[in-house]
C-alpha cells in the first residue's frame, strides 16, 4: 500500500509517501512558511535527489495541493499519479481519552477531533487544517488519524491523575496525557526485535530527547508512566520548554513580571529550558561545543538536563522493578553521546553499564551497553512516520 503520511504544523507540513510493502519512504518532503513570504515547498526521493519549488503558500490546502503536483511531476516526480495513493495518515498531536488508537477519519471523528483542541490548541488545529484538505482535495481517500497521545492511554489512574481536586479532571480532562507515543512505540518494538524477545515478557524505558523530550516506562509493551502531561512542557528540560516547574513559582513570576496567562505559556515554552538556562542556544551540539570551551552557563543547562533525565530513569525504574533494556532515541537521544553518559553516571547500582568505547560511535542503531550490565541500552533511530504509515494501513485494511 502507497500511504502519503502527513505533519501539518503551523506554517508548516512535513510528509513521507511510504511504501509499506517495501517498508521504505518513496519521497520526503516539506512545505515551509505557508501563508508568510518566502514559503517553499522541498522534495527528496530515494535516491537522495531533491526537488524544490518556491512561491505563494497561502495556506495548508494550497501546501498539500503543490505537494501532489511534486509527487506526480513528469521530471520530478515519484508515481504517475495521485490515485496510486491508496490513504492518507495524519499526525494528530492530542486524542485526549477518546482515542485510544488510530481512526479512520468521518464527520463524526472530525467533530471529534475538533473537540479535542482546547487540550492541544497550539497543534491540533493545523492538524486538523491538513485533514480537511486532503478530504477536499481527494475526495474517496481514505484519511487515518494517529494520535501522538494514544500509546500513553494504557497508563493506571495512579500515574495519570494530577494532584489537584478531582472534579478538575471530571470536567475538563486535566489528567496527564503524554506525547511521542508514535516514537516511544516503534523504539520499544524495535528493541524488542533485536533482543529477540516477546514484547509482553519484558520492561523498556525509552528516552526520546531532541528539542522536545519525554521518557517512558513501558510493561508488557505498555505504557505506565510517562514524563509529558496535560501538555509537553511538564517533564524533562527541553530545547525550549521548562519540565517540571513548581506552579507557586510561575505564579509569583506572573506577579512580579506582570504576564498575563498567554504571555506565561510563552515563557514556559519558547524561553525556557535549554535556552533559558544557558541564554545561548536549544541545540544540544552548539552547548556541548561551548561547555568544551569554558562555557559554564552551557555547561550547566546539559548538567540540569541531564540530572533530571537521570532522576526519571531512576524513578521509572522503581516503577518497573526491573528494566531489561534502556532506550535513546531523538536528535540528541541519538546522537549525543555525552548526555547519554552523564544521565547513567551513578547508575551501575540500578543495572545501568555503559561501554564507553560503544557509547561514542558506532552505527545509529546499536548496543551501547556493557557485556556484563544487567539492562541492554541502546541507541535506536526512531521512524514515527513509518508507525503512521502501518496504523493507516491497518485501520484501512479493518485490522486495527
Amino acid at each position: 500500500m502507497k500511504v502519503l503520511v502527513l505533519n501539518s504544523g503551523s506554517s508548516s507540513i512535513k510528509y513521507q509517501l511510504f511504501d509499506t510493502d517495501k517498508q521504505s519512504a518513496l519521497a520526503r518532503g516539506i512545505a515551509e512558511r505557508i501563508g508568510l513570504r518566502g514559503a517553499m515547498l522541498s522534495q527528496t526521493d530515494e535516491k537522495g535527489e531533491r526537488a524544490t519549488l518556491a512561491g505563494e503558500i497561502i495556506d495548508h490546502q494550497q501546501a498539500i495541493q503543490y505537494i501532489i503536483a511534486l509527487l506526480i511531476d513528469p521530471d520530478r516526480g515519484v508515481i504517475k499519479d495521485i490515485q496510486e495513493v491508496d490513504a492518507i495518515g495524519h499526525r494528530v498531536v492530542h486524542g485526549g481519552e477518546k482515542f485510544s488508537k488510530s481512526a479512520a477519519v468521518n464527520d463524526e471523528i472530525l467533530n471529534e477531533l475538533r473537540a479535542c483542541v482546547d487540550l492541544a490548541p497550539l497543534h491540533n488545529p493545523h492538524n486538523i487544517k491538513g485533514i480537511e484538505a486532503c478530504r477536499s482535495l481527494l475526495p474517496g481517500k481514505p484519511n487515518v488519524a494517529v494520535f501522538d497521545t494514544a500509546f500513553h492511554l494504557t497508563m493506571p489512574k495512579s500515574a495519570y491523575i494530577y494532584g489537584i481536586p478531582y472534579i478538575l479532571y471530571k470536567r475538563h480532562g486535566v489528567r496527564r496525557y503524554g506525547f511521542h507515543g508514535t516514537s516511544h512505540y516503534y523504539v520499544s518494538r524495535r528493541a524488542r526485535d533485536l533482543m529477540e524477545v516477546d514484547i509482553e515478557d519484558v520492561n523498556m524505558i525509552t528516552c526520546h530527547l531532541g528539542n522536545g523530550s519525554s521518557i517512558t516506562a513501558i510493561q508488557g509493551g505498555k505504557s505506565i508512566d510517562t514524563s509529558m502531561g496535560f501538555t509537553p512542557t511538564e517533564g524533562l528540560i527541553m530545547g525550549t520548554r521548562s519540565g517540571d516547574v513548581d506552579t507557586a513559582a510561575m505564579l509569583h513570576v506572573m506577579r512580579r513580571e506582570d504576564l498575563d496567562s498567554r504571555e506565561a505559556t510563552t515563557l514556559l515554552n519558547k524561553h525556557s529550558g535549554l535556552v533559558g538556562i544557558s541564554g545561548i542556544s536549544s541545540d544540544m551540539r552548539e552547548l556541548e561545543s561551548e561547555a568544551a570551551d569554558g562555557n559554564t552557563r552551557a555547561l550547566l543547562a546539559i548538567d540540569v538536563m541531564t540530572y533530571r533525565l537521570k532522576k526519571y530513569i531512576a524513578a521509572y525504574t522503581g516503577a518497573l522493578g526491573k528494566v531489561d533494556a534502556l532506550i535513546f532515541t531523538g536528535g540528541i537521544g541519538e546522537n549525543s553521546s555525552l548526555v547519554r553518559e552523564k544521565a547513567l553516571v551513578g547508575l551501575d547500582n540500578l543495572g545501568f553499564k555503559l561501554d564507553t568505547a560503544a557509547n561514542e560511535k558506532g552505527e545509529p542503531e546499536r548496543l551501547i551497553s556493557a557485556a556484563d550490565s544487567p539492562s541492554k541500552i541502546y541507541t535506536i533511530p526512531t521512524n514515527e512516520e513509518l508507525v503512521i504509515a502501518f496504523d493507516t494501513e491497518r485501520v484501512v485494511n479493518g485490522e486495527l
